[in-house]
């Protein structure tokens, strides 16, 4: 099931990025330092009271006249209002309430999506309280007073913010239709694909009850089964700042990534791989999804004996961190291979879902290690005690060995090579979690 998605919204300099930063705590780091995922602070994972939910930054560049401003903060506005479960509407006690805070709490009111409201740099309560209630005016709820650099009144409006999760998850939860994730870059052919694959079977679009997005999903129907197909495509926005356009698509890719099963990342035949492609590619990676690469276009190139091999080489240099992923070549517009790319998602739902017995992952531990014994540091060698596998989608195991420290990623990497010429998992990420036990405890 996908976390829920929180966006926050509001004018430059009221603190977005304090907050934000606030809130991701430690783990920007983790997103930031995931190869191939973007190095801009647009999202991060956050957790309050076991609750996770995936938090957007839609702040981006700041305009200097009063009218761009305007218009960046409906833009701003509209892309939450699109993308997100919750809105955190954030405006500035020092500088009170402004007109182009009530033109975008207008447009929030429309949405009929829960708004937080939150009144940023209250850092003293006595001397602010009397300015936090100018924002009632806004009629969109009561005001949240914090202050993001000093973490103040974080709690409170967190707990508002989760109190809205609830309802939205259990309708999803209760359709069990593979859902499938069309992303890459503008103008790779995302579009097309969803049109050949309702053209070709003459399907229908619908509005699948219970999304909590306004996209609408297209149902396919491929041989007797169903699945469900989230465009990116028809997402996008005319924006004249190319960074921008790059920043939003890329929110847009996160909250498609978090919703599906497996992720379908279209690269253009003609140009190659490029570096946007590894920068979403990584978001799929980093959350632990499905991923099969189809490579779109692939009519339109000049072909001899050794052209696929050329073209499979080049992405898996690009995307080296993520060996495991299915690459197929295919033309949208013509219809080429596209019964192999249901194959293909198939094949890698089920090695998502797949499960090992214990006592089989724990010989091919034992014979891993007779093969290479583990490292050692300053005399002291690791022990790996115990594999069991604890979860699915993605594949999850817990090894239980004398001292993590000892655990180097590369012999991680080892294990899980061992287990991948057993199993294969073609087509999904493995994840392991290393755990201490003392010998006594054996």
């Amino acid at each position: 099931m996908s976390k829920p998605i929180v966006a926050i919204v509001g004018r430059p300099n009221v603190g977005k990025s304090t907050l934000f930063n606030a809130l991701a705590g430690e783990n920007i780091s983790i997103v930031k330092d995931t190869p191939g995922v973007t190095r801009d602070r647009i999202y991060a994972d956050v957790e309050w009271l076991d609750t996770s939910f995936t938090l957007i930054d839609t702040g981006g560049i700041e305009p200097d006249s009063n009218d761009v401003i305007l218009s960046q903060m409906r833009e701003q506005a509209q892309i939450a209002i699109d993308t997100a479960d919750v809105i955190m509407f954030m405006t500035d006690c020092r500088q009170g309430l402004v007109d182009a805070d009530s033109k975008v709490a207008d447009m929030l009111r429309r949405s009929h999506k829960p708004v937080v409201l939150v009144v940023n740099k209250v850092d003293n309560h006595d001397k602010f309280m009397a300015d936090v209630y100018e924002f009632y005016n806004l009629g969109i709820g009561d005001p949240y007073p914090i202050s993001a650099s000093n973490k103040l009144g974080i709690g409170d409006m967190l707990d508002h913010v989760i109190s809205y999760f609830n309802s939205d998850e259990v309708a999803e939860t209760e359709d069990d239709r593979p859902r499938i994730a069309i992303v890459g870059k503008p103008n790779v052919g995302k579009s097309s694909l969803i049109n050949k694959l309702l053209g070709e079977n003459r399907l229908i679009v619908s509005d699948i009850a219970g999304t909590t997005r306004d996209a609408v999903d297209t149902v396919v129907n491929w041989q007797g089964s169903e699945y469900v197909f989230i465009d990116t495509a028809g997402l996008r926005r005319k924006n004249k700042i190319k960074e921008e356009l790059e920043r939003y698509s890329i929110i847009r890719t996160v909250t498609a990534v978090d919703r599906a099963d497996v992720v379908v990342l279209m690269i253009d035949a003609v140009e190659g791989v490029t570096e946007q492609d590894a920068k979403i590619a990584g978001i799929a990676h980093d959350r632990g999804k499905g991923i099969v690469i189809a490579v779109n276009k692939w009519d339109a190139v000049e072909k001899d004996d050794k052209t696929i091999y050329r073209y499979t080489n080049d992405i898996r240099q690009v995307l080296s961190y993520m060996p495991y992923a299915e690459i197929i070549f295919i033309s949208a517009e013509t219809g080429q291979r596209l019964p192999k790319l249901f194959e293909t998602i198939d094949m890698v739902i089920q090695n998502q879902s797949m499960r090992v017995a214990t006592g089989v992952l724990n010989e091919i531990m034992a014979e891993a290690v007779a093969m290479q014994q583990p490292p050692s540091d300053k005399g002291k060698r690791l022990k790996l005690y115990y594999i069991t596998q604890v979860s699915v989608k993605p594949p999850t195991f817990v090894i239980f060995v004398n001292d993590k420290q000892l655990m180097h990623f590369s012999y991680t990497r080892y294990l899980e090579n061992k287990i991948r010429d057993t199993f294969g998992f073609r087509g999904t990420s493995l994840k392991f979690i290393i755990r201490e036990r003392k010998e006594k405890d054996q």
